[in-house]
């Protein structure tokens, strides 16, 4: 009788190459954190700025002074001539797309990161979504600009105009969920999540300048400021990404396609933690 084949046993892995790649992790860890201080650090000082010239553009520039009061004055009265509508734009102000909602939801997907172990994508979220609220307080804080005043307010908000605390929470909020929730959903869906997102993040401005508590000019620097946010922020993960050997991916695949696999990241450097043994 033939003897039965016997495969070889499987080679060890070579420990020398094993370490090699645990440093080169923990280097791209240490330069992750590092990379998204500086990202929200860059956001807050080109913020500041931004602001103030603003303030002076919106106190000397006729044609910006026009436009947001034009705006505020149109809208202001379709708000008064249609109740039923207004009333639907305050349920979508006030609760759908609150900041609140927009921040539980970011909170609960930071969660579910974590039980994943998908620690640097939850550090990217969790760096975008209070690096943007801190930056938006900043700003109002420094820019002081108040509110429009109109007869027979539809809406009222405390605090400081400008930048638009909603528009520049549904922007970094809704780039959040979309970027890290791509990998998940197929590719012919994508088109949709995207569209989803969009008008969310323009809906919030709309509902802001139609109840007359926001300008418009405000509205446009809180999607700027909180579009400068992710755009810094995602610049420093996929920095990581590259400092780890991971390929560079397409916006369309969102931050992080591998989040479809079982470990979707490898463990961090020194912690002990991410990788199952099998």
């Amino acid at each position: 009788m033939p003897r039965p084949v016997t495969e070889p046993p499987a080679p060890e892995p070579d420990p020398a190459a094993r370490n090699a790649g645990q440093d080169r992790t923990g280097r791209a860890d240490r330069r992750l954190g590092v990379r998204l201080l500086v990202a929200v650090g860059a956001g807050a000082a080109a913020a500041v700025p931004f602001g103030l010239l603003l303030v002076l553009v919106e106190g000397a520039w006729p044609p910006l002074l026009r436009l947001d009061a034009g705006a505020a004055r149109r809208l202001h009265e379709v708000a008064l001539e249609h109740p039923g509508w207004t009333a639907t734009l305050r349920f979508l102000s006030d609760w759908l797309w609150d900041p609140a909602t927009l921040r539980i939801a970011v909170a609960l997907l930071i969660g579910w990161l974590l039980y994943r172990r998908a620690w640097r994508l939850a550090a990217w979220a969790a760096t975008t979504a209070i690096g943007g609220a801190l930056i938006g307080v900043l700003v109002k804080v420094v820019v002081e600009r108040a509110r429009p005043s109109l007869q027979d307010p539809v809406a009222q908000a405390p605090g400081y105009s400008f930048p638009s605390g909603h528009a520049m929470t549904a922007t970094t909020s809704c780039a959040v969920l979309l970027l890290v929730l791509l990998p998940l959903v197929p590719p012919r869906w994508r088109g949709l999540c995207w569209a989803a997102a969009g008008i969310s993040v323009l809906g919030v401005g709309f509902t802001r300048i139609a109840l007359g508590v926001h300008w418009f000019s405000d509205v446009i620097g809180g999607w700027l400021l909180g579009g400068a946010v992710v755009v810094l922020t995602g610049w420093a993960f996929e920095a990581w990404r590259s400092d780890a050997g991971r390929p560079r991916t397409e916006v369309s695949q969102g931050l992080e396609p591998e989040l479809t696999d079982e470990e979707p990241e490898p463990p961090v450097h020194g912690t002990g933690a991410g990788r199952r043994d099998r």
